[in-house]
């Protein structure tokens, strides 16, 4: 690759990595008028949608067959419907900074994954690393007061960082299951699982939260529009193509890119601020992502 277009390909590696440490402000702004659910029952339509169009833009078409829809329908569960609408009711009681951080961890659960269904994770000793660096980060960014008596007066405090933690156990099997399309376009399980996704959360959206009745907010509409076309849709688009332009390292150094800037962005424009341990946090967090891909990054290239 010639170094012009190396130059281009590692600046649009760090705009996909802003568009999803964005995310979770996004997220935080949308919630404060709009229902979790509600909120991510339009980001998956929006967001599957969009990429519907652009399939057809590029003139494929989505499969037909009832196995592989009921894999997209699994895969929804695991990377859009229950992910998305855990993080978003935890950024309800949660900083998005934190939330960006603890859901950064995918690699480390993936990693639990793999060994717990008898699979042999390369990477020996520097995996292991990771995951010990990522676990004291968690606990450090989840913090000691969590488990003091004053917080189980607000359960909803404690649960929110579990159910980001639970949100990231998803992706990582999200991550696993997905193995199984390696032989279809990328875009075609993405657009698929979205798809798959708002026909799980519309029904209960409309039933529970009754949108008719809300009054969302500008910022709360716009951080939405936001969220799914650039931070969901056209994030998708950018990850594909670097997949095929900088490989596997390219691709996956998104995953420790984006929680700096996630929590820039939260500090920035959100006014938040970390506590001292959640910065211990950041950065622990950050060593055990970048051990557990750059093991799989050595394995791509050799193969």
């Amino acid at each position: 690759m010639e170094k012009p277009r190396l130059a281009v390909e590692l600046a649009l590696l760090l705009l996909l990595s802003t568009l999803w440490g964005a995310s979770y402000s996004f997220i935080k702004i949308g919630v404060e008028t709009i229902p979790p659910l509600s909120f991510i029952a339009a980001r998956t339509a929006l967001a599957g949608g969009a990429l519907y169009v652009l399939l057809a833009w590029r003139g494929l078409r989505l499969p037909a067959d009832r196995a592989t829809w009921r894999a997209f329908l699994f895969q929804a569960c695991l990377n859009s419907a229950v992910p998305f609408t855990l993080i978003a009711w935890a950024e309800t009681h949660l900083d998005a900074g934190l939330a960006v951080i603890l859901n950064a961890t995918t690699p480390i659960f993936a990693f639990v994954m793999m060994a717990a269904g008898g699979r042999r994770p390369t990477g020996g000793a520097l995996r292991l690393v990771g995951v010990a660096c990522g676990l004291v980060g968690t606990g450090l960014v989840v913090g000691f007061e969590a488990f003091n008596p004053p917080a189980f007066a607000t359960p909803d405090a404690m649960l929110a960082p579990l159910a980001i933690l639970l949100a990231t156990a998803c992706y990582a099997g999200a991550a696993l299951f997905g193995a199984r399309f390696a032989g279809l376009d990328p875009m075609l399980p993405a657009c698929g699982s979205l798809l798959c996704g708002t026909v799980l959360l519309a029904p209960l959206a409309l039933v529970v939260d009754r949108p008719w009745t809300l009054a969302p907010s500008p910022a709360s509409l716009a951080a939405l529009v936001a969220l799914a076309l650039a931070s969901t849709a056209a994030a998708f688009v950018l990850y594909f193509r670097l997949l095929r332009t900088l490989g596997p390292l390219g691709a996956t150094a998104q995953a420790y890119l984006r929680v700096p800037i996630g929590v820039g962005i939260s500090v920035v424009f959100l006014g938040e601020a970390l506590a001292p341990t959640a910065w211990l946090g950041l950065v622990a967090v950050v060593i055990g992502v970048a051990a557990m891909t750059v093991p799989a990054a050595r394995a791509a290239r050799r193969r």
